[in-house]
């Protein structure tokens, strides 16, 4: 989580990875929407920019801000659930495990969700938090409606069918926009996943990508570098019984392995780079196959304790093959060493403007390094591949692409900074990384 220390009276705001900080000139916590507007006001009239903050899961500076810091904890509530239409509405500020919890007590979930639930909901949406889909998409495809504070402080409701333009792009805004206050997802009857873990040479996986995509409702990988091994996740509905992971195992596999285990094993690795070789065969090796059925969010999310750095694109799904084998290849004719496996994912094509699946069906590849590393070497290798095969990069993970490059790579590019124009013409929200991305 994003933590802010003192010293000498200032504070310093720092993201969970701990590579961006940011001393903000105050902080403030509203606890309504009509704080947040009056905050909004306050720092338009003191000339300084605002920005607001989730939890930090974010690798970039998309919220850091020498002006006001807005923290969402006292607007974390969820505002009502209606059954009938299939919405809940939560405040900005609600962490996703809370809501998970939330609808699964009341027989309800979200669809789709990403790997880890740390994240408040506005935070993970405005950046594209995704998980893996052939149908499914990304959290913020399945809103339904938003409140956004803009600039003047003015409070706009946002659907499909009011203020749709607003919509079609502040779903995932990236805190250009304005300051969501509240969303409203779709949600739908609780239902059960049954998960299949199984480890799977890296040959045999990229021969039979697109079967094991088609064939399944979420699929996902991991390859390790340095070896030929990944391991394979299939989720698919389930009509039961529930059989969840014995909790000896659970822990065994998910906290002890993935987490003790691999924090060791990556420290190690960073001390004398020479052994992430020998390192990486063992871990491809660790985790045994295993099959279990469980509610979604105990099946889609994982404890994530060992603290990195990520780099992440969305390449085409039809290249997704020939990227991770020339990723394969520099990695193995390099020096590199890579002490973290490289995650496959998918999404089908959305309708939201600056989605890195906007317009087309996508394959995620993610890389990491163990926080603290020489990542620049690795991360700057990765992006040639990628923006080669017209990658875009997720909007809070480390990337060095810019606003003139977007324009080319998202054709609703100019739709987006437009009605930046008309909602912040005096660019209230803005930091270095939106000048960077959105120009100024």
């Amino acid at each position: 989580m994003a933590t802010t220390n003192r010293t000498a009276g200032k504070a310093t705001w720092h993201n969970w990875a701990g590579n961006v900080r940011a001393v903000p000139a105050r902080e403030v916590s509203p606890a309504s929407v009509e704080e947040l507007a009056a905050a909004v006001r306050k720092a338009a009239e003191d000339g300084l920019p605002a920005k607001a903050v989730g939890t930090g899961h974010s690798f970039t500076s998309a919220a850091a801000t020498a002006g006001v810091l807005i923290r969402p904890e006292r607007m974390s509530s969820i505002r009502s659930l209606d059954r009938a239409a299939g919405t809940v509405t939560v405040e900005a500020g609600v962490q996703l495990k809370h809501l998970n919890a939330f609808l699964a007590a009341e027989g309800l979930s979200l669809t789709n969700m990403g790997d880890i639930m740390e994240q408040t909901a506005a935070g993970a949406t405005s950046t594209g938090t995704h998980g893996t889909g052939r149908d499914s998409a990304s959290i913020a495809a399945q809103i339904t409606a938003l409140e956004l504070v803009t600039a003047d402080g003015s409070v706009l409701t946002c659907s499909a069918e009011e203020n749709a333009d607003v919509f079609a792009a502040a779903r995932i805004g990236l805190g250009a926009l304005g300051v969501v206050s509240s969303l409203t997802f779709a949600v739908e009857p609780l239902f059960l996943l049954t998960a299949r873990e199984e480890p799977m040479h890296f040959d045999r996986v990229l021969g039979e990508f697109d079967q094991l995509v088609e064939e399944n409702e979420h699929f996902e990988f991991y390859w390790f570098p340095h070896t030929d091994g990944c391991n394979t996740k299939r989720n698919n509905r389930s009509q039961g019984p529930a059989a969840p992971v014995p909790p000896v195992r659970g822990w065994l596999d998910d906290e002890f392995l993935s987490n003790g285990v691999f924090r060791a094993a990556c420290a190690v690795g960073q001390a004398a780079p020479s052994l992430i070789p020998g390192i990486a065969q063992v871990s491809s090796r660790a985790l045994s196959a295993r099959t279990y059925t469980d509610i979604p969010y105990k099946v889609f999310t994982h404890p994530r304790r060992v603290r990195f750095v990520e780099m992440e694109y969305a390449v085409p799904r039809e290249a997704a093959v020939e990227v991770l084998r020339e990723l394969k290849s520099m990695v193995d004719s390099s020096a590199l060493r890579i002490s973290f496996p490289v995650e496959v994912r998918v999404a089908p094509a959305d309708d939201i403007a600056l989605s890195t699946a906007s317009g087309r069906e996508s394959a995620y590849v993610a890389v990491h390094m163990y926080r603290g590393s020489r990542y620049q070497e690795y991360f700057t290798a990765v992006e040639q591949i990628m923006t080669a095969h017209q990658g875009r990069p997720h909007w809070g993970k480390v990337h060095t692409r810019d606003a003139d490059w977007f324009a080319g790579a998202y054709p609703r590019f100019g739709e987006f900074t437009a009605l930046r124009d008309r909602l912040d013409p005096d660019r209230l929200f803005r930091n270095d990384y939106l000048r960077r991305v959105l120009g100024a």
